[in-house]
């Protein structure tokens, strides 16, 4: 374990300022600062105040990550942070920061994909990823299905949404239900109390003619809403709960179904479930129904794990690490629509030594080049090193 590469994750896609450390595929510490509760009242995910709140976030959860994994930052063999996609400004928080630790202290950068590393962390739960590995990623801003024979390098998209993510369509149903935000929790522990046979809803894309993997819940969402609508026109009682079950099995009925179709298409006995709402627990148990009939092996990292953190960007990080993969640009930048095919942002490092001697932690990798040590330089490895 010791040879293996030591990592630390910073994710700030959205709303979470996540800090991971991981050495190998073995998670360290996963911390996490979320500003959810400053969003909740407007209902939704405000780019601004997720970028102030990763700023006022960000050091000290780097700092609390380091403290639990029991770790110095002199230690560390690479910094991996989210280059996109997400929120621009938020994701600016995120690479300016890794840029700045990475400069500092002598280490690799590699900007990664967020939805690659969505995958790579259920290596930190499961081992490591079979070779393809079919992944089904469901959260706020996105459904995807995608094949990873190489998650360093090569990730390939078989559909997605083409309208609403299935993560939006909760909150917005959730709103329509005057729920709160987010809507996810809420309308799955509604749900559990209801019947999901009570309103049939429609599903989406499921004709003989549409795309076999693209997702839809803009239609899904607009049909609920309108049964909402009249039911409180004509003075009725909404049954909250039949319709939360009702929603929330149209929305994972057609998540599961293309899923397990795919992985039959493709050949592939196994499929990684990952994103926010995969912490859904009749997502979860539709998908081991229908993967154990189907003969599929099913990989669902724990709740903790599928939602935004930095444990899932070290994860991908310490692979890049460990394959070699190229360190990414000093030049390097947020990417608010980095497509899923760039597994992360590759260049020519020239990356400071912390000394003239070189930095190797026994893998044969020496990232490191002479370079000028400025006053700055040495100002922040004074504030950066513990």
């Amino acid at each position: 374990m010791a040879d293996e590469p030591l990592v630390l994750g910073i994710e700030t896609s959205c709303d979470e300022t996540g800090v991971g450390v991981v050495r190998g595929t073995t998670l360290l510490a996963d911390a996490v600062a979320s500003s959810v509760d400053e969003h909740a009242r407007f209902g939704g995910v405000v780019p601004e105040v997720a970028s102030r709140a990763h700023l006022e976030a960000m050091v000290p959860t780097i700092e609390r990550a380091l403290k639990e994994a029991g770790v110095s930052a002199r230690d560390l063999d690479g910094i991996a942070v989210t280059a996109g996609p997400g929120l621009a400004g938020a994701l600016l928080v995120g690479v300016s920061a890794a840029k700045t630790y990475a400069y500092a202290l002598g280490k690799p950068l590699y900007g990664v994909n967020h939805l690659a590393s969505h995958i790579c962390v259920d290596q930190l739960e499961h081992g490591r990823l079979p070779e393809p590995t079919m992944a089904l990623l469901v959260s706020g801003g996105h459904s995807s299905l995608l094949l990873a024979p190489d998650i360093t390098a090569d990730v390939r998209p078989l559909g997605a949404t083409i309208d609403d993510a299935a993560g939006e369509a909760f909150d917005k149903i959730a709103r329509v239900l005057h729920l709160g935000f987010p809507g996810g929790p809420v309308i799955d522990r509604l749900a559990r109390e209801g019947d999901p046979e009570a309103i049939a809803f429609p599903r989406g894309l499921t004709g003989p003619r549409d795309a076999p993997y693209d997702f839809s819940f803009s239609g899904l969402k607009t049909a609920v809403a309108r049964w909402i609508e009249a039911k409180r026109n004509a003075g009725e009682e909404v049954p909250v709960r039949d319709v939360a079950a009702s929603f929330q099995e149209a929305v994972v009925d057609v998540l599961t179904r293309k899923a397990v179709r795919a992985c039959v298409d493709e050949g592939v006995d196994h499929l990684m479930i990952g994103g926010g709402v995969a912490a859904n627990s009749r997502l979860r148990a539709l998908a081991e129904e229908r993967c154990e009939r189907a003969g599929i092996r099913l990989r669902v990292p724990r709740p903790g794990l599928c939602t935004d953190n930095g444990a899932m960007v070290a994860a991908l990080g310490a692979e890049m690490v460990a394959r070699g993969r190229s360190a990414s640009d000093w030049e390097l930048s947020a990417d608010s629509s980095l497509p899923v095919t760039v597994s992360h942002v590759p260049g020519v490092s020239s990356v400071p030594r912390e000394s003239s001697e070189p930095h190797d932690h026994g893998h044969g990798h020496d990232h490191g080049h002479d370079h000028d040590h400025d006053h700055l330089h040495e100002l922040s490895k004074d504030n950066l090193y513990s």
